[in-house]
């Protein structure tokens, strides 16, 4: 297995990986902030290509470190070694029925689950930490952070 980076003046940075098998992945990180996938297969001549935006950068790279995504429900987990193994989870839900017309204060979310809500997300207009006052309609797309068992009494409590 090879690995190695080269800088191409005036296009960006390429990491390229050959693996036991011959296969050949490049990454191309673009001074303009896209991105160039390529993958060349030991036994065929020709290269696939796709160009990614950041986000779906960032996707790709979560499915490859083997985060969980989803569609409409996505979550990933952060490991901070330095800090004796913190792991923290950052996970989107869709507001439901039950929890429409309900203020985060009225819900006692952190109290009662040790989840925070980071943002919410309403008709393509993001709401970085809400007010305690903040009432949730339904498809409100929210971000909560936690430990893993508090994003499960999370789920538990509020979205079953």
């Amino acid at each position: 297995m090879g690995f190695f980076h080269q800088v191409l003046p005036g296009i960006g940075t390429k990491y390229e990986l050959e693996t036991d098998s011959g296969d050949i992945i490049s990454v191309i990180f673009m001074a303009n902030g896209r991105v160039q996938l390529y993958t060349q297969p030991a036994r065929c001549p020709e290269c696939y290509a796709a160009d990614l935006n950041p986000m779906e950068t960032r996707r790709l790279g979560n499915v490859l470190t083997g985060a969980i995504m989803e569609a409409e429900e996505e979550g990933v987990e952060i490991a901070f070694s330095a800090l004796a193994d913190l792991r923290i989870v950052v996970h989107t839900y869709i507001i439901g029925a039950k929890l429409a017309g309900k203020a985060i204060s009225d819900l006692d979310i952190r109290s009662r689950t040790g989840v925070t809500v980071l943002a919410v997300s309403r008709d393509g207009k993001n709401t970085v930490n809400p007010r305690p006052d903040f009432r949730f309609i339904s498809g409100d797309a929210v971000v909560v952070i936690g430990e893993s068992d508090q994003i499960r009494a999370f789920e538990q409590e509020f979205m079953e």
